[in-house]
């Protein structure tokens, strides 16, 4: 298990950028819970007097520094993006503007009754989709292309991924069938004819809802480190058809109308030929999507990513039904509709009740928390041979979700060896669990004033079994929360 917060060093030079930046120490750090997402970035929010920003931690430099030096170029262009406050690239760090907590998927979510959306969740897709030629137009004319990684476009090398990710992490992996001299050779057509489009447009690569911002009713935009050189037609599929968002073939075809109105103010628009190319483009974006599910979910076991799968299916048969392809792809038509009718594939959409894990922190003064479940079961950790926060002056009105508290518990290693066999434990525990359908497990963590170790211990396990993805965690601090 990765040992707290990445730990001291990369709290150190977040820290580092924030005093760099606004000449004063933050008062808080904490980690960001994940959303669920793909990405291996490691996020905290830094907050001090009146000053707050994200931190960002990630071992790729070339991401790192695309992502910074796209910002920059961005805004210089008007465009609404972070702020970068602050980078080390050496360290794989940046410090960029905290834009709050409401993704568009989220702001969606809250605002739907099935098909039926809230007219002010529209009013901001309208918006996005006016922006978005803004970054494939404007800001392209003097883009930093060299900067793209892995590829400077989204070319036939870039293609070939998308198609072999889809190809070998869903179809294999699923069980789908399918014929690969056929499939191959679709895939070989539909490369060709992706390629004939215009491509001398910025491409987002993952524009979509969750890497959509909402601050006082503005969108913002993140996550365009994997940006290149590409077809307009990309982009706006990828927020059309994101999987989740389920948006209604209606809306879809409104907003796309919006799209290319919009698109018409910052080029000569051919509309004919962008509509000629566009559905392959939903296709292919469909499918690099479903490769991505398949790899998180069926090859890494991150079973939360197998839950939009049935979304994806459901766009797929919309398609079939009412696109037709201008170029013959017969072998991908007809595993494309082996997946459709997939009942296997579509049972990914019924969510069982998950198991829950009940994580508590306790001081052992006051006893042992009785498990209220009903079977008893779960551990109790003892973590009063670790050192103690609690018996220095500076610590004494902190606890073990500050800062300061988790920098002086990272940096012993058997805290480190603690945690570290005590997740061992409960990991195995829970694969037993689920395997034989109980719904409660009860993990708590005892010291001797339960604020210190305790709490800390017990928000780090949480923060580990989170990214597991197929149950759901509660913490309760018992001597923090009275």
């Amino acid at each position: 298990m990765p040992h707290s917060l990445g730990h001291t060093s990369d709290m150190d030079v977040l820290r580092q950028l924030f005093v760099k930046r606004f000449g004063c120490a933050p008062q808080k750090l904490e980690p960001l819970r994940s959303q669920l997402g793909a990405s291996e970035r490691k996020l905290y929010r830094l907050s001090g007097g009146e000053h707050s920003a994200i931190g960002v931690v990630y071992g790729v430099r070339e991401e790192n520094a695309a992502f910074v030096r796209f910002s920059e170029h961005f805004r210089q262009h008007g465009l609404p993006v972070p702020e970068i406050y602050g980078s080390d690239l050496r360290r794989g760090a940046y410090l960029e503007e905290d834009l709050g907590d409401t993704t568009l998927y989220e702001f969606l979510s809250r605002n739907r009754a099935g098909a039926e959306i809230a007219p002010e969740v529209v009013e901001v897709y309208r918006i996005v989709v006016a922006t978005l030629p803004r970054f494939q137009v404007d800001a392209a004319r003097d883009f930093p292309y060299k900067l793209c990684y892995p590829r400077r476009s989204f070319d036939r090398q870039s293609i070939a991924w998308d198609l072999n990710l889809f190809k070998y992490y869903f179809l294999q992996l699923s069980g789908t069938p399918f014929h690969e001299h056929s499939l191959e050779r679709d895939f070989r057509r539909l490369t060709g004819f992706l390629l004939k489009a215009d491509r001398q447009y910025f491409l987002y690569r993952d524009f979509q809802s969750r890497n959509i911002m909402l601050r006082d009713g503005q969108p913002y935009f993140l996550d365009y480190q994997g940006g290149r050189q590409g077809a307009l037609q990309y982009d706006i599929a990828s927020l059309l058809f994101d999987g989740k968002a389920d948006l209604p073939p209606a809306l879809r075809q409104q907003l796309l109308e919006d799209y290319l109105t919009a698109l018409s103010r910052h080029i000569d628009l051919d509309r004919a030929r962008f509509l000629h190319h566009y559905y392959a483009y939903v296709y292919i974006r469909i499918m690099q999507a479903l490769g991505a599910y398949g790899l998180r979910g069926f090859y890494e076991r991150k079973s939360h990513f197998l839950q939009s799968i049935p979304y994806a299916l459901k766009n797929i048969r919309w398609l079939l039904d009412n696109i037709q392809l201008p170029v013959s792809l017969p072998g991908l038509m007809k595993t494309m509709s082996t997946m459709a009718s997939s009942e296997k594939l579509g049972g990914f959409a019924a969510t069982p009740e998950k198991l829950t894990v009940r994580i508590l922190s306790f001081s052992f003064h006051r006893g042992v928390p009785q498990d209220d479940a009903g079977h008893g079961g779960g551990f109790v950790f003892d973590a009063r041979s670790l050192p103690n926060p609690g018996r220095e002056e500076r610590f004494k009105a902190s606890t073990g979700r500050d800062a300061e508290v988790i920098e002086y518990l990272a940096q012993h290693e058997e805290v480190g060896r603690f945690l570290a066999n005590a997740a061992t434990l409960v990991d195995a525990s829970i694969d037993n669990y689920k395997q034989r359908g109980f719904k409660n497990l009860m993990v708590s963590f005892g010291c001797t004033g339960g604020q210190h170790r305790s709490v800390y211990l017990a928000e780090e396990l949480a923060r580990h079994l989170r990214a597991r993805g197929d149950i759901d965690v509660v913490v309760q601090h018992r001597e923090c929360e009275g």
